[in-house]
This record gives structure tokens, C-alpha cells and sequence, in this order.
């Protein structure tokens, strides 16, 4: 398994944002849900129409059992997560609760882990993404992006379900040269 990183720059995932969301709803709900949510593409792809929607109108909260711990996992969505995921059951048209949130076009199965890296890593190659890509890199983006935008590590690290801190940095690609930025630039 290749090492794969977090999408660091903004406008490279609103570029793919607007990629994904011209060719597939689908495809585009299940990358803005992804680095929404920090949840593993196992998870993400298991995904009943039922885990998001009541009623017609997108849930509030979703809760998982995560495959690879057993843990259930119990979180809000976010507006721009709620967004994609309405825009995308519009365009759908009818469907049960129990059908898959991510069909891929030939049933009612489930897109395959295969088929959503080829999503992610087309997407990502379009925009100029030369950095390993992978599906993991969504739940990586995830947490990139809390750190970068001020929250705890330690938050973080509850969040993505890892043992330590330190854990959580190596994971979410926070370099060296990040961690020194703080001595060169803080200067009280």
C-alpha cells in the first residue's frame, strides 16, 4: 500500500469540487462527504441512503459502526456536507432507505474501494495533484484541514480514532519544516 497525502491547498479541492460535481453527483457528494467527515472509504461506501436521509430531508447526525475498530461513530454534518448530499439525492430521483448511498452504475451494490481511488486520483490529476492520492487521502484531508485551522491535536486525534498525538501529525502529513515554522515565526 502506497503512503498517500492530505490535499493541502484549498483551491485544489475546490477545483476538484467543481470537477467531480460537473461529470457525477455522486462522485462529487462522495469526496465533499469524505473530507467532511474523516470516515474511511470502508465506511463511506457501506453507506445506506437510510444513514443520511429521513423523510426526504438529509439527517442531521450520522451514525456508523466504523469496519476496522467495531466502534460506533456519531457525528453532525457540516452545511457544505448536507449541501452535497441534497443536491446529489435530488438528482437520484427515487430510492429506499436501505439502497446504497454510493451505487455504482451497474446495480444497487456499493462503489467499489477501486472505483472511488480512480474517482479521487482522476480528479486529483486534472487539477495538477502530483502527490500520491488515494482514497485514504480524504480522511487524511480531514484532519489536515482541522489541525491547519487551529483545532487541538488532541481532538483530532480523538476524532480519526488514533493511540497518540504523535500518531495523528505523522498521519495527517504535518512536516518538520510546519513544526519549525513556529520557532522561525512567533518571535514574542
Amino acid at each position: 500500500m502506497e503512503f498517500v497525502q492530505p490535499i493541502r491547498d484549498r483551491k485544489k479541492i475546490e477545483a476538484m469540487k467543481k470537477i467531480l460535481k460537473a461529470d457525477n453527483l455522486r462522485d462529487y457528494c462522495l469526496f465533499v462527504l469524505g473530507i467532511n467527515s474523516g470516515l474511511r472509504i470502508s465506511d463511506l461506501l457501506k453507506l445506506k441512503v437510510g444513514d443520511v436521509m429521513e423523510n426526504g430531508k438529509v439527517k442531521e447526525r450520522i451514525v456508523v459502526r466504523e469496519k476496522k475498530t467495531g466502534k460506533t461513530k456519531d457525528f453532525p454534518l457540516g452545511d457544505s456536507a448536507k449541501k452535497a448530499i441534497s443536491e446529489y439525492m435530488k438528482s437520484r430521483g427515487e430510492y429506499t432507505q436501505d439502497e446504497a448511498l454510493f451505487p455504482s452504475r451497474k446495480g444497487g451494490t456499493p462503489l467499489t474501494r477501486q472505483h472511488a481511488y480512480r474517482i479521487i486520483n482522476d480528479a486529483a490529476r486534472a487539477v495538477g495533484i502530483t502527490e500520491q492520492i488515494g482514497t485514504h487521502t480524504l480522511r487524511k484531508t480531514f484532519g489536515y484541514h482541522a489541525y491547519q485551522s487551529g483545532v487541538d491535536i488532541t481532538r483530532i486525534q480523538k476524532l480519526l480514532n488514533h493511540s497518540a498525538p504523535s500518531v495523528t501529525l505523522a498521519y495527517i502529513g504535518i512536516t518538520q519544516e510546519e513544526l519549525d515554522d513556529v520557532y522561525v515565526n512567533l518571535n514574542l
